[in-house]
């Protein structure tokens, strides 16, 4: 079953929505974050306030002392946090725009990849994602002096990363990076970080995890905002991992080889359990004894590693004393048939099975067929504070990783496949279906973990994949390679592995949720020309805005990218089911199995009997864009009066 919004039903009156007489207007931004937290007040503490407004000084005497003194204050603090909270808590009127052609298996899958900047991204998933995602991985600009730096406008943040983007002006803005000489060096890297990991924290689950991979540059800012953002009581580890950076050996006085994976929960109170490394126990006494008689067994090829070559195995007694009592072909280290070995063995045919279904394994070591076992121990025990590259791989594994994909280095330095599965195996051992973001995505480890964990472990995790359209370096392999950006990478890479995965199982076996794709979303603006005036605009561009406003929606916005806009709005995922239908000669979107109708054709006015016989059908939505109803006051009114007579909720746009 894909996602559903928290309310399929009838919605009660929010602030994010407006009503009219049973007539709901689609909100045209993303949540007010100031409103959302002065009504959870409200609600907790009614006497804190007055007239619409917090009363901050009854507020410090409700609470007594546990207010702090104002005069000495514990924290950390730095020019610029202040407008970074805000820049966390302001709505937006941007979207999200369906990109189909860069998809795969757009129809099968819920794996989720969005081209975009992070902090416009977050904000308009706060609606459907809160309180959903289990676990959140980070790979952040580490601040080393040349790594980029997101280009935040607070006060316009969609219109700067637009224009970064060349989506509005041919000039663009120049990448930047954050050179200690350039003043507010470590500012700078905590305003770009604060606001994002603030939006973060609200999409996890009450179990919910958080991994930021860190080095030494800013690994004692980045913990004290975690504290303040998650909690000190929250927080998990400091995993060091032995990423194998090759040291520089001229340096007498230090030689990194280590980066730091600080992970927090929502409430640790909740987590159940954190699972280490499963380990396997070798070189365990043979099934052999010389003073025991000769004993037969029968051994399942799933059973048993072969460490001999492969081929054609003739039946006989071997130097060994061991006889192969059938012919065996063996391929890729496996056995293709059941077969039998007569010789002087301790288990009997019953305990073996016995011993095969609690985790041991048979090997075979040398063409003398010799069966030796080896006991797989699965450890309840939590993750160490270290992590070694033996067991998650280091930077070069990283490297190896991608030019196996391919073939080239295009991507430099990115994190192991290993590190990550042990990550997501780490924080979801006991969720099969978890959702899993990363919103510095690159090229896109995470995505590649939880594509080879659910192919393995026959599991269905889902991901959310982020990443800002940085451009490759012109002298780079990518470039050369022909790609032009981070994300065209990052979506490549998904598409290689999901034929790896593929190339021996089929994934759409697996259970519903796992899929053998991904939806590609890239970040806009708003297609509802009325949305984009605001409060700021001057008086010559309000009034040029209202002249182009003939139609409610801008030119070239297809009914699938307004719908998704809606969706988003309404709290729906990006993997709803969506249909296609025509009812009554109107062309309609059902979503999730009916729950939503949406009629999106501003060019085609419905008649009221098509409307009434196509609400037969009890949707519990139904949107209709503004568009359609071409200035007709009484369709619009007996509209509402079928939708409220029939308990449907009517929507406009």
């Amino acid at each position: 079953m894909t996602d559903q919004p928290q309310d399929r039903n009838k919605q009660s009156r929010t602030e994010e929505t407006e009503m009219s007489d049973e007539i709901y207007e689609v909100s045209s931004t993303t949540p007010n974050l100031h409103t959302e937290l002065a009504r959870q007040l409200e609600a907790l503490v009614p006497e804190a306030i007055a007239d619409g407004k917090v009363d901050i000084a009854k507020l410090k005497e409700l609470l007594g002392d546990d207010v702090q003194d104002e005069s000495e204050r514990f924290g950390l603090f730095w020019p610029g946090k202040k407008r970074a909270l805000r820049a966390a808590q302001a709505p937006t009127t941007a979207t999200l725009r369906p990109d189909r052609d860069n998809s795969k298996d757009w129809d099968a899958t819920q794996n989720i990849f969005i081209e975009g900047d992070n902090l416009e991204v977050l904000k308009i998933l706060q609606k459907h994602y809160h309180g959903k995602v289990k676990m959140i991985y980070i790979d952040p600009p580490y601040n080393t002096g040349k790594d980029f730096i997101y280009p935040d406008n607070y006060k316009e943040g969609l219109d700067s990363y637009l224009e970064w983007t060349r989506q509005v002006s041919e000039d663009g803005k120049a990448l930047s990076t954050n050179a200690e000489t350039d003043g507010r060096y470590h500012s700078n890297w905590l305003n770009m970080m604060y606001p994002r990991l603030k939006l973060a924290r609200n999409l996890l689950r009450h179990d919910g995890l958080i991994y930021v991979s860190i080095d030494d540059n800013e690994v004692a800012n980045l913990r004290h905002v975690l504290d303040e953002i998650f909690g000190e009581a929250n927080f998990i580890e400091n995993y060091i991992w032995e990423s194998n950076f090759r040291p520089d050996n001229s340096s007498r006085i230090e030689r990194e080889n280590a980066q730091h994976i600080l992970c927090y929960a929502r409430n640790k109170k909740s987590i159940t359990e954190l699972v280490g490394t499963q380990k396997a126990t070798e070189g365990l006494p043979s099934l052999t004894k010389n003073s025991m008689k000769p004993t037969t067994l029968t051994f399942d090829p799933e059973w048993v590693d072969f460490l001999i070559p492969d081929g054609t195995y003739e039946a006989g007694t071997f130097d060994s004393g061991y006889t192969l009592n059938n012919a065996l072909e063996v391929v890729g280290g496996k056995a293709t048939s059941s077969f039998s070995l007569t010789g002087r063995m301790i288990w009997s045919q019953n305990y073996l099975s016995e011993q095969v279904e609690g985790g041991t394994r048979v090997v075979i070591k040398s063409s003398g067929f010799v069966p030796y076992s080896k006991k797989i121990e699965t450890s309840t025990l939590a993750p160490t504070t270290l992590l070694p590259k033996d067991v998650v791989g280091d930077v070069l594994a990283g490297n190896a990783d991608i030019k196996a994909l391919f073939g080239s280095q295009v991507f430099t330095h990115p994190k192991p496949v290993n590190l990550l599965k042990y990550l997501v195996q780490s924080a979801c051992s006991g969720d099969p279906s978890a959702i899993i973001m990363d919103f510095f995505a690159g090229s896109g480890t995470t995505g590649q973990a939880v594509l080879e964990l659910n192919s393995e472990l026959n599991q269905s995790r889902r991901f959310v994949l982020v990443q800002l359209p940085e451009p490759v370096d012109e002298e780079s392999a990518a470039a050369a390679l022909g790609f032009r950006s981070i994300p065209e990478i990052t979506r490549k890479r998904l598409e290689l592995v999901i034929e790896k995965v593929t190339a021996n199982q089929d994934l759409l076996s697996q259970p519903s949720g796992a899929g053998s794709g991904f939806r590609s979303f890239t970040l806009t603006d708003t297609s509802f020309l009325k949305w984009q005036i605001g409060s700021e605009s001057t008086p010559d561009k309000l009034e040029q805005t209202l002249l182009n406003f003939r139609e409610n929606t801008e030119e070239g916005a297809t009914p699938e990218g307004l719908l998704f806009e809606l969706l988003l709005k309404l709290g729906f995922s990006l993997s709803e089911v969506i249909e296609k239908i025509t009812l009554n000669g109107l062309n309609f979107f059902s979503v999730g199995e009916g729950a939503l109708l949406a009629y999106l054709d501003g060019a085609v006015k419905p008649s009221l009997d098509q409307l009434r016989e196509i609400l037969g059908s009890q949707p519990a939505k139904l949107i209709v864009l503004e568009d359609a109803f071409q200035g007709d006051d009484e369709l619009k009114t007996n509209l509402k009066q079928i939708c409220k007579t029939n308990e449907i909720e009517l929507w406009t746009a």
